[in-house]
């Protein structure tokens, strides 16, 4: 594995369908299976050429298949530290909020190391993020939506661990 961390910038969507509920996907590290798995938020690395915006929307679409989205304001930041598949990475993660009607995800759009890594995905309420048991990213998930819906976006994006 590589001593120097891999730096990158990422654009994630908190993406909404109209019943408040998240999309989240399943993923693990091929070359860690003792690592377990996770959900997490769609989204990726954003590209030389690219806004933050640009990247979120080409993720979601290469994610979901999803077009017809309201992408709103940007929420948090923050500083993920991980590795995938031998390479450590330092990664500076932007959350936007997201709108959709459509609840039918293709994940015909996925990358190679995305048909390698990521098993599934589901829709998830406030309720049920808060009662489960499995790893999800960012770490408060549950807690950060909740204050989202009930007082809408912050007029500013905060930091989160």
């Amino acid at each position: 594995m590589s001593r120097v961390p891999r730096r990158r910038v990422a654009a994630r969507v908190v993406l909404l369908d109209d019943r408040d509920r998240v999309l989240l996907f399943r993923g693990f590290d091929p070359a860690d299976l003792d690592a377990g798995w996770w959900w997490f938020t769609p989204g990726g690395g954003v590209d030389p050429d690219e806004s933050l915006e640009q990247a979120a929307r080409r993720e979601l679409v290469e994610e979901t298949g999803i077009r017809d989205v309201e992408l709103g304001p940007r929420l948090w930041t923050r500083r993920a530290h991980f590795s995938f598949e031998g390479v450590k990475f330092e990664q500076q993660e932007w959350f936007f909020l997201a709108r959709t009607g459509e609840r039918t995800v293709d994940t015909s759009g996925f990358t190679d190391y995305e048909q390698r890594s990521m098993t599934e995905h589901r829709w998830w309420s406030v309720d049920e993020l808060e009662d489960t048991h499995d790893v999800v990213w960012p770490k408060g998930l549950a807690s950060l939506l909740a204050t989202v819906l009930n007082a809408g976006p912050p007029g500013v994006v905060i930091e989160i661990d």
